[in-house]
């Protein structure tokens, strides 16, 4: 999923930071939005990464591949329209990586016309944009409790969404034998190069 030598630890930890971040902050700038304080009131609705990074999910990450940020806890039964809560507060989050992966791709063009595109600069943007683009592909996997989950039990009819739900229990170990195997590669690598190629030629219209 990761490249996780020294140089790309590095240069990457901006990248992954804001991918959590930002992620986790949509989240629970969603949910209030759709009427559930929950994440106002355990301070969530914020760019700082003390509010969302969970240490050990960080470390997890930078030294086994794979990691976790705390979850945003909301209450579904307080938004004004429980579909369209659960739907738009489960796509915040690989929404936003998706931005941040665009408007880094975005910076990487600019300052290669501007002529100031160093390799360290390089470095740093384009893990940004792989690793926004990973984050956003994973996150919608419909595995629980990751978000791809939680928007097909939006449109699965009750008994399907709660056998789906009842996989929670087994979704790390499934996770980490995707993980072992070619199968998580095998869908990130094609739908990395797709969501890169509509986004390139999006910008080369403009650029």
């Amino acid at each position: 999923m990761f490249d996780f030598s020294l140089m790309s630890i590095i240069g990457g930890l901006p990248g992954l930071l804001i991918a959590l971040v930002v992620h986790e902050y949509a989240h629970a700038r969603v949910a209030d939005a759709m009427g559930d304080f929950t994440p106002r009131m355990m301070g969530r609705l914020t760019l700082n990464p003390k509010a969302h990074i969970d240490p050990i999910g960080l470390v997890m990450l930078l030294i086994a591949h794979f990691g976790w940020a705390k979850p945003v806890m909301y209450n579904a039964r307080n938004f004004k329209d429980w579909k369209k809560g659960e739907l738009l507060v489960a796509l915040a989050g690989p929404v936003s990586n998706l931005v941040v992966a665009f408007l880094s791709l975005i910076a990487m063009a600019l300052l290669f016309k501007a002529g100031i595109f160093s390799d360290g600069v390089r470095l740093v943007l384009s893990l940004m944009v792989l690793y926004n683009i990973n984050f956003a592909i994973f996150n919608m996997l419909p595995l629980p409790p990751l978000d791809g989950s939680k928007v097909l039990m939006v449109f699965l009819p009750g008994r399907y969404a709660y056998k789906l739900m009842s996989l929670e229990r087994y979704s790390f170990i499934i996770l980490i034998a995707m993980m072992m195997t070619p199968v998580l590669t095998g869908i990130l690598i094609p739908l990395q190069r797709v969501i890169l190629g509509i986004f390139n030629s999006i910008i080369g219209v403009f650029l």
